[in-house]
């Protein structure tokens, strides 16, 4: 490979996505967190957060002048508009952010993009990415990851993944789909299967 190489890497809440990603780092890949960008553009004093008051009123505002992020995810969950107007304002800040990252690859560089809602709602054309990875894992499977390790209900699991694509939606824009059924050696196999035949700089 000669020239550098954009990753886009998604899933359902629960897939193990974020597994993925650090396997891949592991070999080697640069990994950029969507969601870190996403926290970054609406920093205390940015650009990010006062439009984001200006759209959606200071009680999105913290005690520290910081963005409260449990009120306004109140505001938008069940409001596809109010979803549409705070992504019209965090979208654009992310592309450009991601866009001076991307910036300064080399040659044979490896970037994977972490992307949740690549399907959804995603801040990255998908024309962009030369190779699309999906991570899957059976929904009871996931179920069980979250109420365990997030310390959410069940009744909470479901209804974030009622707000996200579907298994086959994802499938659509797959280049490659790695599932994630619980054991750590099968993914590992997996991920070290998708780096040596279509990722390896040396490939």
């Amino acid at each position: 490979m000669d020239k550098s190489l954009l990753v886009g890497l998604t899933g359902g809440i629960g897939s193990g996505k974020s597994a993925v990603a650090g396997l891949l780092a592991e070999h080697g890949a640069r990994i950029i967190d969507a969601d870190t960008l996403a926290r970054e553009v609406v920093g205390p004093g940015s650009e990010g957060l006062r439009g984001i008051v200006d759209e959606f009123g200071p009680e999105v505002l913290g005690a520290d002048g910081g963005l409260d992020r449990a009120r306004l995810a109140e505001l938008v969950f069940d409001d596809p508009q109010a979803r549409q107007r705070l992504n019209a304002i965090v979208h654009p800040l992310v592309a450009a952010r991601m866009r001076s990252l991307l910036a300064g690859r080399g040659p044979r560089d490896v970037t994977v993009y972490d992307v949740p809602l690549l399907v959804e709602e995603s801040v990255q054309d998908r024309q962009d990415f030369d190779l699309i990875i999906v991570v899957e894992a059976p929904e009871a499977v996931r179920v069980q990851r979250l109420v365990r390790d997030r310390q959410m209900t069940e009744e909470q699991v479901r209804a974030r993944m009622s707000t996200q694509a579907t298994d086959e939606q994802r499938r659509t824009v797959a280049d490659v789909v790695i599932t994630n059924g619980g054991r750590r050696a099968d993914l590992v196999r997996a991920v070290d299967e998708v780096w040596r035949e279509r990722i390896s700089p040396a490939s």
